[in-house]
């Protein structure tokens, strides 16, 4: 190349400069994105400043952002200057002035600032690929990923952190005083409501994540996404962030009710996939009256070592008692608040027993055993998810929930944080989600078209259209 051909003047169509099987054409071609005007409009003043950039292609902007894994809002603006395919998916000729990067923080941290604006997208995504025939709402698969706060995990302070009770807590008293009535127990006192305070590393630089500490994991201040997909074109459902330091199965039933009310699976669901770290038996008791059918990986209570463990002792049902490997009967005692069935042996018989030094280190030589009032529900899960069926359903589980995560890391930039705050890492993970979810659906669009010649100004004039007609209702309002 010369250094004169770097200054000639051609004329040329900036559609024929975008390859045709180019992802954003694809995109351009089989989603439409105008609803984001309509949910957008209460944010916007019609009479007051001027014409502000089309909410449209200002989500445009980010969607690219996070489909080619560009991090930062000033390398996106220097990205899209110089990309002509960005420039096409825009709406912008080679010579139009790109929206400042600074366009960007302001909608996020002032006009869409405490709104729900990027969940309503992100739904509306999903209705579209549902539509589409792309979610079969019969299998859901939930696990959660940290993603490393933008935070140093050294600068910390220790505070003392308000724990709220759930509706969880208040479930479990009913239960737990119901099962002491049938058990001839009179109930217990009403809990305290009042809020519980711990001890807990809270982050300097982001006070809003949590400081993760998880076997296997690195310890540091993180975020959890917790991530739900639809197994049958693995569409994401659910995207929902809380601090690194929460348990998985917090958040979980709460989230699979949103689901179900905002996507309509009421009559479709009939089973979900997750891993051992929601297998509690208030899960297993949720699922179960929904009528859903929960494969969850297994796990094994901890025991001392050199202790007879809990799996040992079978559990009579009829007789409500626990039988030991001696044969001895381990009697109801009582029901803790905690929700668990306290089951005890006679201290006479047990002080006779050879394996004593095995069963326990009681000083009163008196073995306890613990069964928690919503265990036969956890029982259920674990015989159906050890079954044929339940071992085929589980392994979807790595096809589904376990790519997506992966995708998102990989290819996404999901693995640390962009900004900081829990309304940040939301919309990060949501607009993520997007991307991947609008990934699949051109793909499977794509795939179901014939092929044929296409269009490009037909859709260059209807977007210049649209772009008109929002400006022009801006300006004469």
């Amino acid at each position: 190349m010369t250094n004169q051909s770097r200054y000639q003047i051609e004329l040329t169509c900036v559609d024929a400069l975008v390859p045709e099987n180019h992802l954003l054409r694809e995109i351009e071609r089989h989603i439409d994105f105008s609803f984001i005007r309509e949910k957008t409009m209460p944010f916007y003043n019609e009479t007051l400043g001027r014409p502000p950039i089309d909410p449209v292609r200002l989500f445009k902007m980010m969607l690219i952002g996070y489909l080619y894994g560009i991090r930062s809002e000033r390398q996106l603006e220097q990205e899209i200057i110089t990309n002509v395919a960005y420039r096409w998916f825009l709406g912008l000729g080679l010579s139009d002035r790109v929206p400042d990067h600074s366009t960007i923080s302001y909608n996020r941290t002032n006009r869409f600032k405490g709104t729900n604006i990027f969940q309503e997208i992100f739904d509306e995504i999903v209705r579209m690929a549902i539509e589409h025939g792309m979610v079969g709402g019969r299998l859901l698969a939930t696990d959660s990923t940290h993603i490393k706060a933008n935070a140093n995990k050294n600068r910390y302070a220790m505070q003392e952190v308000k724990q709220t009770p759930g509706e969880y807590l208040q479930e479990l008293e009913a239960a737990v005083n119901k099962d002491r009535e049938d058990h001839g127990k009179g109930p217990l006192p009403p809990a305290k409501t009042e809020t519980e305070t711990k001890n807990h590393k809270v982050s300097i630089t982001d006070p809003e994540s949590g400081y993760l500490m998880r076997k296997g994991k690195p310890e540091m201040f993180a975020y959890l996404e917790h991530r739900t997909v639809d197994h049958k074109a693995g569409i994401i459902t659910d995207s929902y962030v809380t601090p690194g330091n929460f348990s998985d199965s917090v958040v979980y039933v709460e989230r699979l009710h949103r689901q179900i009310k905002t996507f309509g699976f009421q009559d479709s669901l009939e089973a979900v996939t997750l891993d051992s770290g929601y297998m509690t038996p208030y899960i297993c008791m949720k699922t179960a009256k929904m009528g859903i059918t929960a494969v969850i990986g297994g796990r094994n209570a901890p025991t001392k070592d050199g202790v007879i463990p809990k799996s040992e002792f079978v559990y009579d049902r009829e007789q409500d008692q626990y039988i030991c490997p001696k044969g001895q009967a381990l009697k109801y005692h009582t029901t803790t608040r905690g929700g668990y069935r306290d089951y005890q042996s006679d201290p006479a018989v047990c002080s006779l027993c050879p394996l004593l030094d095995q069963c326990t280190t009681n000083k009163a030589n008196v073995r306890s055993v613990q069964r928690h009032v919503w265990e036969d529900f956890k029982e259920q899960v674990m015989q159906y998810s050890q079954s044929d069926t339940g071992k085929v359903v589980y392994k979807i589980r790595s096809q589904t929930i376990e790519r997506s995560f992966a995708e998102a890391k990989e290819l996404h930039g999901l693995r640390t944080a962009r900004l900081r705050g829990k309304d940040n890492m939301q919309e990060q993970t949501l607009m993520t989600a997007i991307a991947q979810n609008v990934k699949k659906i051109v793909k499977r669009l794509g795939k179901r078209l014939a092929s044929g010649t296409f269009d490009g100004c037909r859709v260059f004039i209807s977007h210049l259209q649209k772009f008109a007609y929002w400006n022009n209702k801006r300006v004469t309002a």
